[in-house]
């Protein structure tokens, strides 16, 4: 039995939907923790291209259950459009469970949120203007909405009534926009808890059931490190907490419970919408790594910014999230390059510094220092073992390795599930490897 938390290394988009899709194999529950419909994982499955936004990844696995934390705030008619969209293609959602005390996005919110970022002008954070910002404010107000209370019809129209009447002043005075229905509001949402009543569950008690009978849990977040709102690079972060920690608090588990952290991070680096970004290139280069690694948001479409691997966000990464291992993704966008960067470290006023700096300000004054090693020139794409992999691929791979200071578990190599490397076994595997005096994890020098 083990239970693993899979977490972004960045800034969210690392491809944790593959790589939860393939721990999902060995798998009896998935777990869905934080975050909302912000969030997006996209995974190919012999060449078909699912999109999920709420349902957790383990739902293309038939006999895995799949729990939607309280820690995640839900759009209904997202996830409605989702259980539709997974019933055409004959997947059965019978295993999906939702927790009675998520948070309910409600229209008011998604209103809000695109009226106040557009306020913010140049200080725009970035927002997919979806109502999570909102939704968890209202979590922290005490004025939220949760499943159990769409599934109160009486007290669901009592607390709506004078929740949307308070919404709209603020929705009329401050942002000069039409004031909302509250019964139109309430019909609307008392037709979504119908839909959804059969998957509503005590979520933190099945999952405790669950560890009981020693079933493997696996725990999936949303975005990445680096947007982590007590942690990340504030003001430029989400909402939630998608550090490891983050999956205690959003299911209800106890820390003691957890068995292993994985991070999955991409060969390279990007980031969506506003914020500093040390390693971003703006040139032909950074459009080669947009162009083959299609770096468009599953969300949004947005177009994302793309950079060298910043291993002093990675390490950081490490530090916070008490990672035992990682999952590089992407490795074949890199198969062109003749010279590949690695920032090692940044430099602020003149001095070197290896650590992230928690100021936003501070951060945005760093500059790369970068380490050039060689590219390989030729395709990845095909490469099913470690020894398939070019030299100078593998030599990446050590290298970062060895900055992160954590043995590299799994090499994604694109989009579909085949085209992948397991170095070790990433659920069973041994808890925070051995490293060398140097500093390399023992599992990747042995390669």
């Amino acid at each position: 039995m083990a239970n693993v938390i899979v977490i972004g290394a960045q800034w969210g988009d690392e491809g944790k939907g593959k790589i939860t899709d393939l721990l999902s194999d060995s798998a009896d529950v998935v777990v869905r923790y934080q975050g909302g419909v912000n969030a997006g994982h996209t995974i190919v499955v012999k060449g078909q291209t699912f999109k999920l936004h709420l349902i957790p990844s383990g739902i293309l696995y038939p006999d895995t259950e799949c729990i939607i934390g309280s820690g995640t705030v839900i759009d209904p008619q997202v996830l409605i459009t989702e259980l539709d969209q997974l019933k055409e293609l004959n997947i059965s959602t019978d295993k999906l469970f939702i927790s009675q005390t998520a948070h309910v996005t409600m229209p008011y919110h998604r209103l809000i949120d695109r009226a106040a970022e557009e306020r913010r002008g140049n200080h725009k954070i970035g927002t997919t203007g979806r109502g999570i910002g909102p939704t968890y404010a209202d979590k922290s107000e005490r004025t939220g909405i949760r499943v159990l209370d769409l599934m109160d019809t009486q007290g669901l129209r009592d607390q709506l009534e004078w929740t949307i009447n308070y919404k709209n002043v603020i929705l009329e005075k401050l942002y000069n926009l039409p004031p909302l229905d509250p019964q139109d509001v309430i019909e609307e949402y008392l037709g979504y808890a119908e839909r959804l009543r059969p998957y509503v569950v005590d979520a933190s008690l099945k999952i405790y059931d669950a560890i009981q009978k020693r079933r493997n849990i696996l725990f999936e977040g949303a975005q990445g490190t680096l947007l982590d709102l007590d942690h990340g690079t504030y003001p430029y972060v989400t909402s939630s907490n998608p550090v490891a920690g983050g999956a205690c608090v959003g299911t209800g588990l106890g820390p003691t419970m957890i068995d292993r952290v994985i991070g999955v991070a991409k060969a390279y680096t990007t980031r969506v919408g506003e914020g500093p970004f040390p390693t971003e290139l703006q040139d032909e280069c950074g459009e080669l790594l947009c162009s083959r690694g299609a770096e468009f948001g599953t969300t949004t479409g947005r177009k994302r910014r793309c950079g060298w691997f910043d291993a002093v966000i990675g390490r950081y990464a490490v530090r916070i999230n008490g990672m035992d291992c990682l999952a590089i993704t992407k490795l074949d966008v890199l198969d062109e390059l003749a010279e590949i960067k690695v920032c090692v470290a940044y430099e602020i006023d003149g001095e070197r510094c290896e650590d992230f700096p928690s100021s936003s300000r501070r951060f945005q004054q760093c500059r790369p220092i970068y380490k050039t090693l060689p590219g390989w020139q030729q395709s990845t794409s095909d490469c099913r073992s470690w020894e398939d992999l070019p030299t100078q691929a593998k030599d990446y791979l050590k290298f970062l390795a060895e900055l992160m200071k954590v043995p590299i578990a799994i090499v994604s190599l694109g989009a579909s599930r085949d085209q992948t490397i397991i170095l070790e076994d990433p659920i069973h595997g041994p808890k925070r490897a051995l490293l060398q005096a140097d500093g390399t994890p023992v599992s990747l020098v042995n390669k």
